[in-house]
């Protein structure tokens, strides 16, 4: 696998696990004050960090390190990937549902795209499932598992894209969020490519629709990164329509991949359900620039997953 797809994917599960410690606060003072006492990313989630501030906090038990349930459907598309060569539908629900469903390896918070998705599959034979199983939401699991799609893809973005229909509308059959899937996995795909980041986000904002064109559009207008800014303008909670602005904003300035996880922190609420597509962005593009190091290499030994995902990786 070329470098900047394997550093997209390895991107996206570490910056996942890099939010989690602070993923749902939204009070961005109080993550200035975490910051400043205790750091950033790779935190133990702590009910304390939302004593007194206004954030959910569905974390615990979990340690540093770990995959919220955004970085647990990017690692098992990437397996299903590895193990079926490409993309087939009935297998990938029938995993989804084994790793999510009652007594799979997934324990921690259920999100309602998720929760939905099981209450279609669980019942049904494998042969039965629909097509379209997901619940009518546009929230981030819509963008979870499209990053190993986008990135072991070998072939012409119309093809990429008939896949992330089927995909996304596994857990998310809502056209939001259908639209949200192929903008994002386009924008993916051309940074992939090569293209400079600029050219890359904006080429496929008439893939966005019309609920999300015009956000992407000014949040690609900014000038200067702010994540924080462009959260309270867009909004931080877990709804395309807030967190793939702000994405965008972030890829298209942040200096290198570290900056960009951390301004995604910083700029709170629901940090993990951005940081996926985020952190292939950030890191695809620098790997594209020839930097040394894109991901940390002390954030890539606090992954908690990371000999999972090497060999399923080693199989491309």
């Amino acid at each position: 696998m070329k470098r900047p797809s394997s550093s997209a994917i390895v991107g996206a599960l570490v910056a996942d696990a890099a939010a989690l410690g602070l993923h749902w606060l939204y009070d961005q003072e109080r993550i200035a004050h975490i910051e400043a006492k205790e750091g950033l990313a790779f935190l133990t989630p702590d009910a304390g960090y939302y004593a007194q501030s206004k954030g959910y906090f569905a974390h615990g038990g979990k340690r540093a390190g770990d995959s919220s349930s955004y970085g647990e459907t990017c690692l098992l598309a990437l397996q299903h990937l590895a193990a079926h060569g490409t993309f087939d539908r009935i297998a990938y629900q029938t995993e989804y549902r084994a790793r999510f469903g009652p007594g799979g390896a997934y324990v921690g918070y259920i999100d309602t795209p998720t929760r939905e998705t099981l209450r279609t599959l669980l019942p049904l034979d494998p042969a039965q499932f629909p097509a379209a199983s997901g619940a009518d939401d546009d929230q981030h699991p819509a963008l979870a598992a499209l990053v190993p799609l986008a990135a072991t893809h070998d072939g012409p973005l119309e093809a990429l894209l008939e896949h992330v229909e089927l995909l996304v509308r596994i857990t998310n059959d809502n056209e939001v969020a259908a639209a949200a899937a192929r903008y994002a996995c386009a924008a993916l795909f051309h940074v992939l490519g090569g293209a400079p980041i600029e050219q890359a986000l904006s080429r496929p904002l008439p893939l966005a629709g019309p609920a999300l064109a015009p956000l992407l559009e000014e949040a690609l207008a900014l000038p200067a990164l702010d994540g924080a800014a462009a959260a309270q303008r867009f909004g931080m909670a877990c709804h395309v329509t807030d967190g793939l602005p702000v994405i965008v904003h972030i890829a298209q300035h942040a200096p290198g991949y570290r900056q960009a996880v951390e301004a995604n922190i910083r700029a709170g609420g629901d940090s993990c359900g951005r940081s996926v597509m985020l952190g292939a962005l950030a890191a695809a593009h620098a790997a594209a620039r020839g930097h040394d190091e894109v991901i940390p290499l002390a954030w890539l030994a606090r992954y908690r997953g990371l000999v999972t995902a090497a060999d399923a990786l080693a199989a491309f």
